[in-house]
């Protein structure tokens, strides 16, 4: 008997390390040989800690178990009251498009032999019989962008560090995953640790970097314990090392663990931390790609632009080209939290509208009450309203909105929320985090916070005067976090006015 059970944090937040353990017992007791494998999770959080059992016609899904309903699973499945049918055939999975998330929930994430059952290593197979040009070439064809948030072209930052002199080079990958309602990184890392791993392979190959770091967030135990792992398995196998599967290139991978900063999530601030520095945010230029990693050219690349990389090789760059809209090609890994009925991780192709998102996949709040708002791209996201609902997910389509996608991660909403004090949960979050390099950021967020009090209190004047210091911070911050955390402020001041004119009638 085979069954798939989630090493997935969420599903470990949710009771699985118990299932598993009951699961064991139960078998033992009933003198059947179980085989329980710990995969990533197939997105369905909701339905977590969700089993699938392995019968002839395919896996089984049941779930959200407790450990009342593991004795069930050794007897008639289809009787399960948690029985949800075959995993592929529910609706959450059959209507997605999983490319970067193919393999998550599918393999057992520290299983080589598994990996490559499902297509692994097969791009990287590709780019060894490849030159630099070629790879970068690849790459830039397929219209990949930066999926932390800032959408950068990732063809133009290899061929920088391709192009630059240097005896040295690296490979980051970003993995200090700190926005609210994004879990991406640390699902993929989780459940399928090996694409992530190819893909910086193929980036060293491409720029020359000869080695890697992942810098994972210290609130990630699971996902640092099974990338340490991976490293290992992927070292001992050949696939890192001095000869990346017998070839005459060298690529080896460090795992570092980030101490909870979310500046840190700022590819300068970073880097700093990585040089065991304070995580404090560089001026710019040089850029990284010039100056990076101790002074040399680095590739700063986001877990899932690097994880997204082996299957642009493998089926090809117009393959991957073709999915999407505009600017925004290819797949996007969308994040769903908040008061959703159905939250969790949902991969599909850029161009679904906001309603499309929220009402049909995520099947609207899970209060039962009518959705408000939306803050896309984390906590200095912009709040939309019902209003703006037809905004199909794309960079440019959201930027021309006033509004990002950042890491796609999604918080809704419903209508007993205060945007008011959601404004000024975006400025006291800024003023908590921030590294304290630029002035605008270290005392514009303290003063905002402040200025938001007064609003709250009926201080009408106030209100131009946070207009003001919002331009200011977007103009004059250094890095993303002051320079954005003006977008949930001013979308609360602009599509929700009902919610400041309490404080306006008590002013009069």
């Amino acid at each position: 008997m085979k069954i798939y059970l989630p090493l997935d944090s969420a599903a470990v937040a949710l009771g699985a390390d118990e299932i598993a353990e009951s699961l064991l017992f139960q078998a033992k007791a009933r003198g059947i040989n179980l085989t329980l494998v710990r995969n990533g999770s197939r997105g369905m959080v909701w339905l977590e800690p969700m089993a699938e059992v392995v019968t002839d016609a395919g896996r089984m899904a049941f779930g959200p178990l407790t450990l009342a309903d593991v004795p069930a699973l050794f007897g008639d499945l289809t009787a399960h009251p948690k029985a949800l049918g075959l995993t592929d055939d529910l609706p959450w999975m059959k209507s997605q498009t999983r490319l970067t998330f193919a393999r998550v929930g599918v393999i057992d994430p520290l299983s080589l032999g598994d990996y490559k059952a499902h297509g692994g290593l097969a791009g990287l197979t590709l780019a060894l019989g490849m030159d630099k040009t070629a790879i970068v070439a690849e790459v830039t064809n397929s219209g990949l962008r930066g999926r932390g948030g800032a959408g950068f072209p990732t063809g133009i930052k290899w061929k920088t560090v391709s192009d630059a002199v240097a005896d040295r080079k690296y490979i980051v990958c970003n993995a200090d995953e700190g926005d609210s309602a994004t879990f991406a990184d640390r699902m993929l890392m989780e459940g399928d640790p090996f694409t992530l791993i190819e893909g910086m392979v193929i980036a060293g190959l491409a720029t020359g970097a000869t080695k890697g770091f992942v810098y994972i967030r210290s609130e990630y135990p699971i996902a640092v314990d099974v990338m340490q792992k991976a490293v290992k398995i992927a070292t001992d196998a050949g696939v890192l090392g001095t000869s990346v599967l017998g070839s005459a290139h060298t690529f080896n991978i460090e795992i570092r663990v980030g101490a909870g900063a979310y500046v840190c999530g700022e590819e300068t601030s970073l880097l700093n931390s990585l040089e065991g520095k304070r995580g404090v945010v560089r001026a710019k230029p040089p850029l990284p790609a010039l100056q990076g990693f101790m002074a040399k050219p680095t590739v700063v690349n986001n877990v899932i632009s690097l994880a997204s990389v082996p299957v642009i090789f493998e089926k090809g760059a117009e393959f991957y080209k073709n999915f999407g809209l505009g600017r925004s090609r290819g797949t996007i890994p969308l994040q769903i939290a908040g008061n959703v009925k159905y939250g969790g991780l949902y991969e599909i192709a850029f161009g679904l509208t906001l309603a499309e998102i929220v009402d049909k996949i995520a099947g609207g709040s899970a209060s039962g009450r009518p959705v408000k708002s939306v803050q896309v791209g984390g906590p200095l996201g912009a709040y939309f309203p019902r209003a703006l609902f037809d905004t199909p997910f794309g960079y440019e389509e959201f930027a021309g909105k006033d509004g990002l996608i950042g890491h796609a991660g999604l918080t809704v909403f419903d209508d007993s929320a205060d945007m008011l004090k959601q404004a000024r949960f975006a400025m006291e979050f800024c003023a908590i985090e921030s590294c304290g390099k630029c002035t605008p950021c270290r005392i514009g967020a303290v003063r905002g916070v402040e200025t938001v009090d007064r609003i709250a209190k009926g201080d009408t004047s106030a209100i131009p005067l946070l207009t003001d210091l919002c331009n200011t911070m977007k103009a004059g911050s250094l890095c993303a976090l002051g320079g954005f955390t003006p977008y949930p402020v001013m979308s609360a001041l602009t599509h929700f006015p009902d919610d400041f004119a309490p404080m306006k009638e008590a002013a009069e």
